[in-house]
């Protein structure tokens, strides 16, 4: 007996042994290596990259036939509607509210630490740096870029001090996400800040650092049709406001200089905003072009929805506001902000006010530096507010030795963080309001339109092409596999856009006629090995095609390193994200094209030009796609089963800390339809949802 019993072991195990051999020689894989440029950037980065070089040359051309001032003043009313548009326009102005809380002395100057009110119960915290001389004076808005501690850093206080010291007030605030003004804390102190060992956060309840903050900001506001960006120009609105209600600044001489971030600031509320006489913006200024081919583009409030499609670069923030006088600053080298692309823009604002007859009124300086608020741009930036507000040409130099104030000082918030504070409304509850109200016209258009209406809205909101007008895509078998009972074909499926698809087509030996395809977040081969849940449906006789969607498996970008400021938040491919965004389209569209496209392979493969419906599986970052390819083409599909979905953007909009949920947004889509409307164009008889996934964990709730 223990004879038979070890022989039973051993062939059991020689079995199991030869099984496992197969299994590990099996090679998913359907594309083939990438090249080390490809790999780096990825196959979806790439292509859309070529799409923004068409888009610059294209605006290129328009830039190029602008000749009189008259062209020139059409071209900028155009941008300026075409960009206010973009980020959601502003709302009306309401009461500021101002309180002044401390006053400080300092040598040849002095603070006012202030609070006002740039939206109701929304607070905005400044430091207004005033000369030792008599009133009135200019006023310099300075808006700072991304410190953790906001206007506290020493390099703003020192541009401030400076201006100050020169007989111009200048008014440095918080953006929101920095400073006193973070809007994601954890409800206890902190004991690891996810902001990264780097930086010391200005709280023990802040948790990340400030651009993933303003990402973060701009994942809510997206499906509004907003950015954070709204939100950053309103607050700088608003402080000019403040500014000039002080009896001690002459509100006919508004200037404006900041830093990074605070430059991207100052060259949108220059174009926006006419007050703004005299600006300066430093280590910002370069061509769009310069950060796609290098780092990519920048964090949430930096990337304006389709302005690329649009012909709207970043030199444009200049040509906006021409011919008012306009100083880029700039460091050789900066590694973010390209140099090279700084004078290209340079030398188109220099042809565009000389178009205008002001040619003097723009000028550059570059700083022997890398990126920052460096001495000779503080300098550089404080001469030419002299020259324009004060009409002086007096040479103006630091004080290299200048003492600047402690975090505590420059304090307006009694917690050291507003939102902690009595009545204080986030950006996140303003944006779950304004969600509100337009939940109440989409139930009137949803309860009153017939569904074709609403499908053409809903594919005019998307940018989601008709199936018929998506030319088929060309297919090429790469190899195969066999397993029991069926065989596994490897595809490359390669639709117009140029970006490969990789697919396996499991064909069972004896099929039923049921085609599946089936599509999973996190790439084709999670669910396709022996015993998966793939198989679990071949052996049932269905044919099932499963594909990586772009930006998905084998098309996902491999290397991830250089978005590591979000802290995974944000997911594999917020570039990619990104450049479509800038292009006027978002990963949902684009996905939800790749679907129809491969649903319409699978139900046309083999039918004897009988195409058949198809049933659609779609798991985690694919449910979304997937849930407005059946609602925009219906008749493509049999049933649809979703899995780890959210149940709504409204839940994105008003949560503060979500996950991987920029992929997943839709600009303005809430200003027609919700998720749960999608399944109305299905028919919700067809639709079934399981394991609905949390907007904060991005991931599902999983069976026990």
């Amino acid at each position: 007996m223990m004879k038979c019993l070890l022989l039973s072991l051993f062939a059991f195990t020689a079995t199991l042994h030869s099984t496992l051999l197969a299994h590990a020689a099996e090679d998913l894989t359907v594309l083939p290596p990438m090249s080390e440029e490809v790999a780096e950037s990825g196959l979806v980065y790439q292509s859309l990259q070529k799409r923004a070089h068409d888009a610059f040359a294209k605006r290129k051309e328009v830039y190029e036939n602008i000749k009189t001032p008259e062209d020139c003043e059409a071209y900028q009313k155009r941008m300026k509607e075409f960009f206010q548009t973009q980020i959601g326009g502003f709302p009306e102005r309401t009461p500021l509210n101002p309180r002044v809380i401390g006053k400080l002395n300092g040598d040849g100057f002095r603070v006012e630490n202030v609070i006002y009110e740039s939206w109701p119960g929304h607070h905005v915290t400044a430091n207004l740096y005033l000369p030792a001389t008599p009133p009135p004076y200019p006023g310099v808005l300075v808006p700072c870029g991304h410190s953790h501690n906001g206007k506290a850093s020493a390099a703003y206080q020192r541009a401030c001090i400076l201006l100050a010291k020169n007989g111009m007030a200048a008014l440095c605030y918080d953006p929101i996400g920095q400073g006193e003004r973070y809007q994601v804390l954890s409800e206890q102190p902190n004991e690891f800040f996810k902001g990264g060992s780097r930086y010391r956060p200005p709280h023990p309840q802040v948790q990340y650092y400030c651009t993933a903050e303003h990402t973060l900001m701009t994942v809510s506001a997206i499906p509004l049709g907003s950015n954070s960006a709204r939100y950053r120009i309103w607050d700088g609105m608003r402080s000019i406001d403040y500014l000039i209600s002080r009896p001690e600044i002459d509100a006919s001489r508004i200037g404006c200089t900041g830093n990074s971030g605070g430059g991207t600031l100052t060259s949108y509320i220059m174009a926006l905003d006419d007050r703004v006489q005299v600006a300066a913006p430093v280590c910002y200024s370069t061509m769009y072009r310069y950060l796609i081919d290098f780092n990519g583009p920048q964090d949430g409030e930096q990337n304006i929805f389709g302005q690329l499609a649009y012909g709207m670069d970043i030199a444009d923030y200049t040509l906006m506001r021409a011919p008012k006088p306009t100083l880029i600053c700039a460091g050789t080298h900066d590694s973010t902000f390209k140099i090279d692309g700084t004078w290209e823009l340079f030398r188109e604002a220099k042809r565009f006010y000389t178009r205008m007859g002001y040619a003097e009124r723009v000028d550059i300086i570059e700083a022997d530096a890398p990126h920052g608020f460096t001495i000779k741009l503080r300098e550089g930036s404080a001469r030419w507010m002299n020259r324009w507000l004060m009409h002086k040409e007096n040479a103006i130099f630091e004080d290299e030795d200048q003492p600047v104030f402690t975090d505590e000082e420059l304090q307006c918030s009694q917690s050291g963080q507003i939102l902690l504070d009595a009545g204080e409304r986030s950006l996140f509850e303003i944006n779950d309001g304004l969600n509100q109200q337009l939940a109440k016209e989409r139930a009137e258009l949803w309860s009153s339109g017939d569904l074709g209406t609403l499908r053409d809205l809903v594919r005019e909101v998307s940018g989601i092409k008709r199936l018929a007008n998506i030319p088929r895509p060309e297919s090429k078998t790469v190899g195969s596999i066999k397993r029991p009972g069926y065989k596994i074909t490897k595809l490359i499926l390669t639709p117009d856009h140029g970006v490969p698809l990789p697919a396996l087509l499991f064909e069972p030996e004896n099929p039923s006629g049921k085609r599946t395809l089936y599509l999973h977040g996190e790439g084709k081969q999670v669910d396709a090995a022996t015993g998966g849940a793939i198989e679990q449906r071949v052996k049932q006789g269905e044919t099932v095609l499963a594909v990586d969607i772009r930006a998905i498996g084998e098309t996902s970008r491999r290397n991830n390193r250089k978005i590591g400021w979000s802290h995974g938040l944000l997911g594999a491919n917020y570039h990619e994200w990104a450049v479509a965004f800038l292009l006027g389209e978002s990963m949902v569209k684009l996905r939800a094209e790749d679907i129809l496209v491969a649903t319409r392979f699978l139900s046309e493969y083999q039918s004897q030009e009988k195409p058949q419906q198809v049933e659609l599986v779609a798991i985690a970052e694919t449910a979304i796609p997937a849930l407005h390819a059946a609602a925009l083409e219906p008749e493509l599909f049999s049933e649809i089963k979703l899995s780890r979905m959210i149940s709504s953007w409204g839940e994105v909009v008003k949560t503060p800390e979500t996950q991987n949920q920029l992929i997943n947004t839709v600009h303005g889509s809430l200003k027609v339809y919700d998720l749960p409307n999608l399944m109305t164009l299905v028919g919700k008889e067809r639709v079934k949802v399981s394991h609905p996934a949390d907007v904060k964990a991005g991931l599902a709730t999983r069976k026990p």
